[in-house]
């Protein structure tokens, strides 16, 4: 292999290796424009997207441990990685599919977990991560809170007991004298 090429399949392993996600998609008829747009909304989400040539980027894919991902790689691909999450580049993906009816998604892979279009569809569509821990925190702190309730009940009706039975001696206490 020429020593460009083996350069640029380092670059693509480097970016598989540094990424916790990959996301292939086919960016068909997208011109520099709506690219040039794509990438400064990635951005945002702490994501960026480089096309790449198919041939060099399995032989990448191979190494990084994502497996032979033969036929999958035809067309003309972008592969979008990222620091953070996998949703929110989804997220951005999604919309911006909506809005300019490109890219279209292929396939991605979560640490070697392959998804199909429609798993990162449905990771679009989450929360965001922060709302989520919220929603985890509240969950587990539930059981926590009923705990705390149940054994407060049966403290508090025992001092309303006691209370009712202190008014009743001391309000027979008073009439009899």
């Amino acid at each position: 292999m020429r020593p460009e090429k083996q350069a640029l399949t380092q670059e693509y392993l480097n970016r598989l290796t540094r990424s916790p996600y990959v996301i292939l998609v086919n960016y068909t008829g997208l011109n520099v424009a709506a690219m040039t747009e794509l990438r400064k909304r990635l951005r945002r989400a702490d994501a960026e997207v480089h096309v790449i040539k198919n041939t060099l980027f399995r032989l990448a894919a191979r190494e990084a441990g994502l497996g032979d991902l033969g036929d999958s790689l035809s067309g003309q691909l972008a592969v979008v990685t990222g620091r953070r999450d996998i949703c929110a580049a989804a997220k951005v993906l999604k919309s911006f599919m909506a809005e300019f009816d490109k890219p279209k998604l292929r396939f991605g892979f979560l640490g070697n977990h392959r998804l199909e279009a429609t798993q990162l569809e449905q990771l679009a569509d989450l929360p965001p991560l922060e709302v989520l821990r919220s929603q985890l925190l509240g969950l587990l702190q539930e059981p926590a809170a009923r705990l705390v309730r149940m054994l407060q009940t049966p403290a508090a009706q025992l001092a309303r007991v006691i209370q009712a039975r202190v008014d009743k001696v001391g309000g027979g206490t008073s009439g009899n004298g």
